[in-house]
């Protein structure tokens, strides 16, 4: 099966065919016990059957991603699989504490939904290459951010080939509406091992990631790449059409979604938390909506619930705003 998905992507690449296309339309490797890897196999990402990690998947043998382990059994399952440190790509505080207790040691190297940065990749590239493996990368459900960074790090370290990256977010399932993703995994190509021989890293096991600093940043420019889409009559403008409007509402309501998930937001009052669920609500609609709807010549016009979603968003964002960001120092 694996075999087959390989010369599909080669195949696809041949004939000018997108490789997220093909990989779409091939069938799942069914899993396999975490660690069963032939020596015909050995590298090829598939995935593994655990009990209690989320979507896990081997993409090299001292690399599998997956989802956040929560509790004591998913990091005693972690304990029992061999894994030695443990990556985190959620923006999420990492349970350090936990893992400790089971000998493991955590990093914490954050990205998006829009994809890898290259410093970024750098990094996880000497982590999975220099850290004690097997290495477990997670992001939340395991779906998306950690199968990304999973399949980047491995190409970069050169641990598995480049043409094996896009398989690794497709065997996770990844959705292909992760433009950003996608791209990362299939622009990455191997390091000099020089380069990261010389980079310096100091691998923390929690980075302080300021959560509305950088949320509203994201935010802002998402809405502004939304406000553009609007004006465009929803679709991508003339003057940036590389502007998915579909895509640009799911990163909108990710960013969301992190947000809610933080304990930054969860310590705040119920009235901010309603209105972050409310906007995160409220996207996700925006992007249903957008995905359903498909121009033609008979009905060239966006529906009205594109625009009435967009201004509720829009008033949510000022009341927020005026209510909780804009408050001076001394009043809160």
């Amino acid at each position: 099966m694996y075999k087959s998905i390989v010369l599909l992507l080669m195949a696809a690449l041949s004939i000018g065919c997108s490789p997220e296309t093909v990989l779409q339309q091939a069938e799942d490797t069914p899993p396999r016990p975490a660690g069963d890897i032939t020596t015909a196999d050995a590298g090829h990402p598939h995935k593994i059957a655990t009990k209690h990690l989320p979507n896990p998947v081997q993409v090299h043998p001292k690399v599998i991603s997956g989802g956040l382990p929560e509790g004591d059994r998913a990091f005693q399952e972690l304990q029992d699989l061999g894994v030695k440190t443990v990556i985190s790509v959620d923006g999420a505080r990492p349970d350090v504490a936990i893992a400790k207790k089971y000998g493991l040691r955590y990093v914490h190297l954050p990205h998006g939904y829009d994809g890898v940065p290259e410093n970024r990749i750098k990094e996880l590239a000497k982590a999975v290459r220099d850290l004690d493996g097997p290495v477990y990368i997670h992001c939340h459900h395991g779906k998306h951010r950690s199968p990304a960074a999973a399949s980047v790090a491995c190409v970069a370290a050169g641990l598995i080939p480049q043409v094996d990256g896009l398989s690794v977010l497709k065997i996770a399932g990844t959705s292909p509406n992760y433009r950003g993703l996608y791209e990362s995994a299939r622009t990455t190509t191997p390091f000099e091992d020089a380069l990261l021989d010389e980079l310096d890293v100091e691998f923390r096991e929690s980075m302080e990631v300021p959560p509305m600093a950088e949320a509203m940043v994201a935010l802002e420019h998402t809405h502004d790449h939304l406000k553009a889409i609007a004006a465009a009559g929803w679709r991508s403008p003339g003057d940036h059409p590389d502007l998915d409007p579909a895509h640009e509402a799911l990163l909108f309501r990710e960013h969301f979604t992190e947000l809610l998930r933080t304990d930054y937001v969860q310590q705040k009052s119920e009235e901010f938390q309603q209105l972050m669920r409310g906007s995160e609500e409220a996207a996700q609609k925006l992007e249903d909506t957008l995905r359903q709807w498909q121009p033609t010549e008979s009905r060239p016009a966006p529906p009205p619930a594109l625009e009435q979603i967009f201004t509720s968003i829009t008033a949510d964002c000022k009341t927020c705003h005026q209510k909780f960001r804009d408050v001076p120092l001394s009043e809160k």
